[in-house]
């Protein structure tokens, strides 16, 4: 990997444990309220087309506007971190973050909510790199690779606790008060970061790689976009050819002015390095197949089950119940048996997972046919994102750390994207191929409605007189059909995931015994 020249970044090593706790604290308060607002709105959707009269388009801008300008403005907001200073990156970030979300929260319009939700987007894009790079720019070595286990940890889970707390407040009071938890975690944020996060930047000889800046944004936010309006618009419609058409020529730009910058935004060099090219493209696929997970579960709960929002939500909590705790334990594992090992481990366990839930998901078995499948899949992805995490993060140097972070973040939000939209489609396929065969009877009309999916098979049951207890166990068995499907397309994406760590893993070097890490940290955090 090239090298270049650079002063030392400031000294901010947090190595007394009352320190660390606070800035942990600090960090995982920002990223819980950014990741929760990512999926926060998808249980409100019905709310929202009627509260503020949005079409289902406009309903789905709502809430991939966020998602769009988050996911584009990652590395270059992350290598301003570097630059700036990361503290005073991240407390702007948490003041335009808590202003949006605000205003989201008593938008009287679609127009003003897009709007709000794009600025939310730019807000948390400020946050989310910065969360990570202070804490691998602070805490000593000794300390770094459990902190980044607490900070894994609630990555990977804070979608699920954005869903139930959603879910509650749309059950219990209305959607609007979705907001109340990401702007109380960015004051608790804002206040810890003030009094207890050091800051730390890069002093460089070189420009700001503007170039490089304005290439990445519009690579991922068109290839995000594309990706997200595909599967509503269609996959020739001219939003989503342009988005994606775009986001690829602006990526291959990317690719060919990085090369020759003398201090690239991204030096294309480290991805030579076997730690961060497998560590990348690991947290893509899971977490690819993760959100594909999220997107189907909630019909099911709701449409096969029969549960309530509030009731589906909390049913996906097991999964992030040991998915935090595996993902704190994970560097003590790959300590002892190296980081390849323990993330081939993860992904292995997390295919298991997915097979499981191919193999018993049944409309008669219900929430427990499902449940061993969620379990194994909390204990693999907490296995695998802590050591995918730690890899990306020790490839680029400490006056790197806001890009690497925001590296590590872009993948698992345009895997999050991909796997929406993939599995989404299968399910879709699958659904449509099932049900077709028991709609024999029905209008031309109504059988077409029934086959758009199971929300609308139940609005066509409703209308069908006798034939509608027929329709709803078709549509619940067609849809149970469509997500087996779809898990087995997960399936082959994770044994993907899994030859890539074999044949390109991070190298076998073992981290050191962090006995004394984890003793301190467990009384700084625990």
């Amino acid at each position: 990997m090239q090298t270049h020249p650079h002063s030392p970044a400031e000294p901010a090593t947090a190595s007394d444990p009352a320190t660390q706790r606070n800035i942990l604290i600090a960090v995982c308060s920002a990223l819980i309220a950014v990741i929760a607002s990512v999926s926060g709105l998808n249980v409100a959707q019905q709310d929202l087309a009627i509260d503020l009269e949005a079409s289902q388009s406009a309903v789905l801008w709502i809430i991939n506007a966020y998602t769009v300008a988050l996911a584009a403005l990652l590395l270059p907001i992350g290598a301003v971190g570097d630059r700036w200073g990361r503290k005073p990156v991240l407390l702007a970030g948490l003041a335009v973050f808590g202003a949006a979300s605000l205003g989201a929260a008593v938008a009287p319009t679609v127009a003003i909510m897009i709007v709000a939700r794009i600025i939310a987007g730019i807000g948390a894009a400020m946050i989310m790199p910065v969360t990570l790079s202070v804490i691998t720019s602070t805490f000593p070595p000794e300390d770094r690779a459990r902190a980044i286990g607490i900070w894994a940890g609630f990555a990977g889970s804070g979608g699920i606790l954005g869903l139930f707390v959603s879910a509650f407040m749309v059950d219990v009071v209305t959607w609007r008060w979705s907001f109340v938890l990401p702007i109380v975690l960015v004051a608790v944020s804002a206040a810890a970061t003030v009094a207890f996060v050091p800051n730390s930047r890069e002093r460089s000889e070189h420009r700001f790689d503007i170039g490089g800046s304005l290439l990445s944004a519009i690579a991922i936010g068109g290839i995000v976009l594309g990706i997200h309006e595909g599967p509503e618009r269609g996959w020739a419609d001219s939003i989503t050819l342009a988005g994606i058409v775009v986001g690829v020529a602006a990526l291959v730009a990317f690719v060919l002015w990085e090369q020759r910058q003398a201090d690239p935004l991204l030096d294309m060099a480290a991805f030579r390095d076997r730690g961060l090219s497998s560590g990348s493209s690991t947290l893509l696929i899971v977490f690819a197949v993760m959100f594909g997970i999220f997107l189907v579960l909630f019909p099911y709960l709701q449409a096969v089950v029969g549960w309530t929002a509030l009731q589906s939500a909390a049913g996906l909590l097991p999964m992030a119940g040991m998915m935090m705790p595996m993902s704190t334990l994970a560097p003590r594992i790959a300590a002892r048996v190296g980081s390849r090992t323990t993330m081939i481990a993860g992904v292995s366990i997390f295919g298991a997972g997915l097979v499981t839930l191919a193999l018993r998901a049944s409309v008669e078995g219900g929430y427990f046919s499902i449940l061993p499948g969620l379990i194994l899949i909390g204990l693999g992805m907490g296995l695998t994102m802590t050591p995918a995490t730690e890899a990306i993060t020790a490839t680029l140097p400490a006056e790197k750390q806001g890009v690497a972070s925001a590296l590590n973040d872009t993948s698992r939000e345009v895997g999050g994207a991909l796997g929406v939209a993939l599995l989404g489609s299968i399910l879709s396929s699958g659904y449509r191929s099932a049900i077709e065969p028991s709609l024999d009877g029905l209008s031309p009309e109504l059988s077409e409605l029934a086959s758009e999916g199971i929300g609308s098979a139940y609005a066509v049951a409703a209308e069908a007189g006798a034939d509608g207890p027929r329709i709803i166990d078709a549509a619940q068995h067609a849809f149970v059909d469509g997500w087996v499907s779809s898990m087995w397309v997960g399936v082959v994406m994770a044994a993907v995931a899994l030859a890539i760590l074999v044949v390109r893993g991070p190298g076998t070097t073992e981290a050191a015994e962090p006995a004394e890490a984890d003793a301190s940290l467990e009384g700084a955090f625990g």
